[in-house]
């Protein structure tokens, strides 16, 4: 199970910041229209990853933003080629701990029941 979360956080990560780096190269370096295109469905790709998480919204946003931290150093590093340093290294650190706590440290049993029954 969680290597299939991993996945799907993963694949959140190359959406957002794919798509967002798309629309970044059409609008600060004024590359062509069809990258923010592209960049914009890439960005509505990635809202949709997210409902394959089995949690609730609050928590799968909230470790999606330290996940993408962990991406973002990692893009700036393999695509711009800037290495991070050791203020980047700490904060990714502390973002790996908090994705930790937030989204797999076990919770109330009923709760994990819950997720995938629909509300009437």
């Amino acid at each position: 199970m969680i290597l299939i979360t991993l996945l799907f956080f993963f694949l959140a990560g190359l959406c957002e910041i794919g798509g967002g780096y798309l629309v970044w190269l059409w609008l600060r370096d004024n590359m062509g229209w069809y990258l923010g295109l592209l960049g914009g469905f890439v960005l509505f790709l990635y809202a949709i990853v997210p409902t394959f998480q089995p949690s609730h919204f609050h928590r799968i946003y909230a470790a999606y933003g330290g996940i993408f931290i962990i991406m973002s150093v990692l893009w700036g590093w393999i695509f711009e080629g800037i290495a991070p340093d050791v203020y980047d290294i700490i904060g990714t650190f502390i973002a790996i701990i908090g994705v930790v706590i937030i989204y797999y440290m076990p919770r109330k049993e009923d709760e994990a029941k819950q997720i995938w029954q629909s509300k009437q």
